[in-house]
């Protein structure tokens, strides 16, 4: 079973949605420090919403056939600390297209996993929204808030800090994203997002 999977995990195209995500425009060389910087707050929101942590990412690699790209934690460490945001210049290294592939692969199949949750915040953000209430109030979305916002500041530089309030939008906007790309395509969406924001982020 071990070898059939290592076998798996060397292949070109470990899944059908890696497949998907080849035959989309792959981003230019200016894109690149958006692109890991939005992957990275992606997975951010989704582990302060779950609780998720660096066992379940390393499992879903190891689900989709991805190990041999995200093998262990260090790796996975280094991927994150690529985000130029980051405190700390020891773990960067450059994100190379096949590594962002499998991060949004890895993040899908994880929200895909708890859109149940998702869904729930969501509602509950919307049911906020039409009772003018604030999202805070909410206990599932006052925790998520509060953890998003704290694990941002610990993790980012201080120079990237900024205000509460953005802080709690950008939390927000994110958990809406992560509905997206929770549902089938949800990779293809995701990939093309971060294409597309680079541009404008």
């Amino acid at each position: 079973m071990l070898k059939v999977m290592h076998s798996a995990a060397n292949s070109p195209t470990p899944t059908p949605q890696w497949e998907d995500l080849i035959k989309l425009p792959a981003p230019n060389s200016v894109q690149w420090d958006n692109i890991k910087t939005q992957l990275d707050l992606v997975l951010l929101a989704l582990e302060t919403l779950t609780g998720i942590g660096s066992e379940a990412m390393l499992s879903a690699a190891i689900d989709l056939n991805l190990e041999s790209r995200v093998p262990d934690r260090v790796a996975l460490w280094r991927l994150r600390q690529s985000n130029p945001l980051r405190k700390g210049q020891g773990g960067r290294k450059k994100l190379d297209v096949e590594e962002a592939r499998a991060l949004v692969l890895i993040t899908c199949y994880l929200a895909q996993q708890h859109q149940e949750l998702i869904r729930r915040a969501v509602g509950l953000l919307e049911q906020m929204a039409e009772n003018n209430r604030e999202p805070h109030q909410a206990a599932l979305l006052g925790d998520y808030i509060d953890a998003f916002c704290n694990t941002y500041q610990e993790r980012m530089e201080e120079e990237s800090t900024i205000s509460t309030d953005e802080l709690t939008h950008l939390a927000l906007k994110l958990l809406i994203d992560l509905l997206f790309y929770s549902g089938s395509g949800g990779h293809r969406r995701l990939w093309l997002a971060l294409i597309d924001r680079s541009t404008k982020f």
